[in-house]
């Protein structure tokens, strides 16, 4: 029987024997005899003469081996009452006439193309489309501001953009048409085609000259087969949410993304082909790149799209209505997901309402699971509560709970082990390894596994100054924490979330753990702000759970102490704030960096990403107080 430790051990002492070995489970048109080898810009790459087509792997193979007529996406729709199976057969036919389309209007192997849609089958099809082709994709989240996508679109310099006429929202439609053309009016790159599906919420007027109807596009199209590609051939492009600067595309290939989609789905999630899958997030995001599109179908499975949220369409019991009703054997969603699901049904009474017998085990990543939130799931669920962590970069998880190998027991606060493939250390500011139990640098030493980036668009310096230069040998992750004595990882934060106050470095995640855990609060995040005499000191902002009632003043204290019992006076924690919302990414990201800014008076930039700017606006009021 495989464990854990030998299969990690494995990885790691036998990297190109590991990865040959999963690779023979993808079907390849050249199956690559060099494994690990060095580009020109010295990185390592995978299966670099090896020959494939994603989009095969994913749609064609099922079909031509017997899976033609199993349910390959569902397409749920809470916020406009559709809702749509497509079997493997109807997905790969629907996805050969998109491709077909794009190819008649020039689109090839090695063309970017972005995909600026909500979420909807066509934004599937579109990105499968792309792959079929060996086009680069480039999603953008749906509804970004004009200036945001034209950035993107100067980057990525696309042939065409897909898109659709609207979003659709609870409360609201935004029109996409009029952003696309404001963007593509910015930006100095013009792409040739910009093809839109007309939603019936709300149509779009066509007429500019590039403009072309999606269902024309399509009824007049023949379907076009795939095209076989070089495995470090990018498979597409996805921008990061930075703050400041250009944002960074982040490049991901076919071979080793395809590897690793294939070996996750069984050795982390605990999924066989056929079986039910669901990660409710956003195809604009890594995780529905890869958890909703690429690795579910690749494996064979049934994939799960809802164009929802966790509360709101119509209630708290949305997500579990979702899995009763489509038999799903796992659920991953983000922790922020789950916080606004708690702070509505605390009891999870909704949960009462549907049989969730299929419901075996739920994921969380996106962000820290915060320990209250992990007893939560696990208290009214019964159920394993995986917590694991993994970036935009990776694509996969970097640790995680190898449930389909051995399932280990699990830490509150800890993402469990590192990932097979990933050799995890924790190293100091000067390169040093430190031992166990103490905090620094999460870096993973070179090659990194398949899957993770070789470099960023166009920009290959910059990928080499963020992630490789600061710790020679090692990718510097950009989080901080540490390993204990049975080797499970804590990820404390951003290494900019290690604040520190008298020359202690202390951890706000770990604050905001003891915060969280008062049974008045539904979430929380801790800052750090500048102070003459201390260097940093915490302020904490909280989001009271529905129903509870409880002066602030009152509240601030309880905080207080019980930031002094866990943690100790050291921590200089004395402020806490009662808030309304916390500012977020559209991915569920708390934007503590911007709230630092706001504390400090400085200039920052909105996000593209976040989720409601008016958000901030508690903020500017509490930091223009004299008191703070």
């Amino acid at each position: 029987m495989t464990t854990y430790q030998s299969e990690y051990q494995r990885s790691v002492s036998d990297v190109e024997g590991f990865w040959q070995e999963k690779a023979l489970d993808l079907d390849w048109y050249k199956e690559p005899k060099s494994i690990l080898s060095t580009d020109e810009n010295g990185m390592q790459r995978w299966f670099a003469d090896g020959e494939l087509n994603t989009c095969y792997l994913a749609l064609d193979y099922h079909v031509e081996n017997g899976r033609a007529e199993q349910d390959a996406l569902i397409y749920d729709s809470p916020v406009t009452g559709n809702k749509k199976t497509y079997r493997y057969r109807e997905l790969r036919d629907a996805v050969a006439l998109v491709a077909g389309g794009l190819k008649a209007l020039g689109v090839g192997k090695g063309d970017t193309v972005i995909i600026y849609m909500p979420m909807i089958p066509e934004a599937v099809f579109a990105m499968l489309a792309c792959a079929r082709l060996g086009a680069i994709h480039s999603v953008v989240f749906g509804g970004f501001a004009a200036n945001e996508l034209a950035v993107r679109i100067d980057d990525a310099k696309p042939v065409a953009i897909l898109s659709a006429s609207c979003g659709v929202e609870p409360s609201k439609t935004i029109a996409y048409k009029p952003l696309l053309d404001d963007a593509i009016g910015m930006a100095q790159h013009k792409p040739a085609h910009s093809i839109v599906f007309q939603r019936p919420e709300s149509l779009a007027v066509l007429n500019q000259a590039r403009d072309i109807d999606w269902s024309e596009m399509v009824s007049s199209a023949a379907p076009a087969e795939c095209e076989p590609v070089a495995a470090t051939d990018p498979l597409y492009i996805l921008y990061t949410s930075g703050t400041t600067g250009t944002p960074k595309g982040i490049l991901r290939d076919n071979g080793g993304h395809a590897a690793a989609m294939k070996y996750s789905m069984n050795a982390i999630y605990d999924i066989q082909p056929g079986e039910v899958f669901w990660a409710a997030s956003d195809v604009g995001w890594v995780v529905g790149h890869s958890y909703i599109v690429y690795a579910p179908l690749i494996h064979g499975c049934t994939t799960v799209l809802y164009e929802g949220k966790p509360i709101g369409t119509p209630d708290a019991g949305a997500f579990w209505r979702v899995v009763s009703e489509y038999n799903v054997k796992a659920l991953f969603a983000a922790p922020t997901a789950f916080r606004a699901i708690k702070k509505q049904d605390a009891d999870a009474a909704l949960a009462k309402d549907y049989d969730l017998s299929c419901l075996e085990t739920i994921f969380v990543a996106g962000e820290r699971l915060d320990p209250p939130t992990y007893h939560w799931l696990n208290d009214k669920f019964q159920r394993p509560i995986i917590d694991h962590w993994w970036q935009t970069e990776t694509g996969w998880a970097i640790a995680a709970n190898m449930v389909g190998i051995e399932r280990l027991p699990t830490k509150p606060g800890s993402s469990c082990v590192p990932t097979p493939g990933f050799n995890v250390e924790i190293i100091d500011d000067e390169g040093n390894a430190l031992p166990v139990g103490e905090q620094g640098n999460i870096a993973v030493k070179l090659p990194l596994p398949p899957s993770c980036l070789p470099g960023i668009w166009n920009d290959f310096p910059r990928f080499k100054q963020y992630y490789l230069d600061p710790l020679p040998g090692y990718y510097l992750s950009g989080d901080g924490g540490y390993l204990d004595e049975e080797g499970y990882l804590f990820i404390m934060g951003r290494i900019d979330d290690v604040i520190n106050i008298a020359g202690h470095r202390l951890s706000t995640g770990r604050m905001e753990e003891v915060v969280a855990s008062h049974n008045a609060v539904a979430e929380c995040a801790v800052v750090g702000v500048n102070d003459e005499l201390k260097g940093q000191l915490p302020i904490g902002f909280v989001i009271l759970k529905d129903g509870v009632d409880i002066e602030a003043s009152v509240l601030e204290k309880e905080l207080v102490a019980l930031v002094r019992q866990e943690i100790g006076a050291i921590a200089c924690f004395s402020r806490a704030f009662v808030v309304t919302r916390l500012p977020k990414t559209r991915s569920g990201k708390i934007l503590r960096k911007v709230i630092r800014h706001i504390a400090h008076g400085e200039a920052y930039i909105v996000p593209s990403t976040i989720d409601d700017a008016s958000s901030l606006d508690e903020f500017k009021d509490i930091f223009s107080e004299e008191s703070c």
